[in-house]
């Protein structure tokens, strides 16, 4: 059945607001839950903290007085739905814990999303950084097993696979080469922008959980894994953000970021397992389908346009949180070896990659590395055991 937002009324603004007893939303169980369920709440969160400080970037830099305060009303909801969301995650889950669910959310949001872009340079964008998000979910799990002596089995269910990606010290470039070229505005397919705009969204969320939580460690090897790897996350932000067309208008932001929120409530809605997040994933459709039609108004009133010129006509199909191990081996049999030039991508190192990895890794081992090697010596193997077919970590094959 297709779903139009632009066509759908949700709960009046003046009615969204919810008392404390209304937001204390009771945590999932984390040895009970769906592990896509958690990876729903880590995106949903990603997203409305993209919404919030897009927000309040648009009204730094708006003069009318109106529209700062029609801003700030629906600023304040998006903030207490980012807290009923994120607050849905489980204070007893270890930072190590979350983090390789940030990391099953990398790769089978990207995996997903590169399945389904339509534009092939795109495309290839989350090809790309679908690969390094791999690799980083395969550190972090051998320094789960270090610190906590658990699997991240226990995390991820095997829904996704944990083994080596891109090595994670190939992944360090000349900042410049982390910079694509953008979707043409005029004509790209709108579900290009939804993709860029949540890929870009999830990976600030992770590069901003990364520089918070990495320094709460003791052990030397946590903290400085989270430092190269949030390294990498910064490289990430850069890599998607420069998908979006600079010259797409606040207003044609604001709509796009309001239609996101409906289409990933939506698509998480029509999925999810628990009843509790699925009520909570409803509530917040009908309110963001409110926040739609106010952003379409302003966009009308300072644009002078119609937001269906910018919008789908429907919702496209779900976005869903599926296995996607088939289609990710395929990308490491085929795009292990490509490294970023330009705005393109080659096979081959260059002077620029060739430099900047000389400068950071200064003939040292990167904490990468030695998180493997370190398991290693603790447990005389790396975090899995390798079976016929499963590519290598070529750590331990230089060992």
């Amino acid at each position: 059945m297709t779903f139009n937002p632009l066509e759908q009324r949700g709960i009046p603004l003046d009615r969204q607001a919810r008392n404390w007893r209304e937001l204390n939303v009771a945590p999932i169980d984390p040895d009970h839950c769906d592990p896509y369920t958690r990876c729903r709440i880590i995106t949903m969160n990603a997203i409305e903290v993209e919404a919030i400080m897009f927000s309040h970037q648009l009204a730094r830099h708006t003069k009318d007085p109106e529209t700062k305060r029609l801003l700030a009303q629906t600023r304040y909801i998006e903030a207490q739905q980012q807290k009923a969301v994120n607050w849905l995650l489980p204070g007893v889950s270890s930072v190590l814990e979350t983090t390789i669910a940030y990391e099953q959310v990398a790769v089978d949001l990207t995996a997903w999303v590169a399945r389904m872009e339509p534009d092939a340079y795109l495309r290839q964008a989350y090809q790309f950084g679908v690969l390094e998000d791999f690799d980083h979910l395969y550190r972090y799990a051998n320094l789960y097993e270090m610190i906590e002596h658990r699997k991240a089995e226990t995390i991820v269910n095997g829904l996704t696979e944990v083994m080596p990606g891109r090595p994670t010290r190939l992944h360090h470039r000349d900042p410049v080469d982390n910079v694509r070229d953008p979707y043409a505005k005029d004509t790209v397919d709108p579900l290009s922008r939804l993709h860029a705009l949540t890929i870009m969204s999830a990976e600030q969320a992770t590069m901003n959980f990364y520089l918070n939580t990495g320094p709460t460690y003791v052990e030397p090897i946590a903290r400085q894994l989270y430092q190269e790897i949030g390294l990498i996350e910064e490289e990430h932000v850069t890599h998607y953000e420069s998908l979006v067309d600079p010259g797409e208008t606040w207003w044609e932001q604001l709509v796009t970021h309001e239609y996101n929120e409906c289409y990933l409530y939506h698509s998480f809605m029509e999925q999810e397992s628990d009843p509790k997040v699925k009520a909570i994933w409803e509530l917040h459709l009908n309110m963001e389908l409110e926040h739609l039609h106010i952003a379409c108004d302003l966009m009308r009133r300072a644009d002078g346009r119609d937001p269906a010129s910018v919008l789908a006509p429907e919702l496209p199909n779900v976005l869903t949180f599926e296995p996607n191990k088939a289609y990710l081996r395929e990308l490491l049999a085929t795009q292990m070896d490509l490294t970023t030039l330009g705005a393109g991508y080659v096979r081959e190192a260059h002077e620029r990659f060739e430099q900047m990895q000389a400068q950071l890794h200064g003939g040292e081992a990167p904490p990468s590395d030695r998180v493997i090697l370190e398991h290693d010596t603790m447990f005389g193997r790396d975090y899995r055991v390798q079976s016929e077919g499963e590519h290598p970590d070529p750590t331990q094959r230089e060992k």
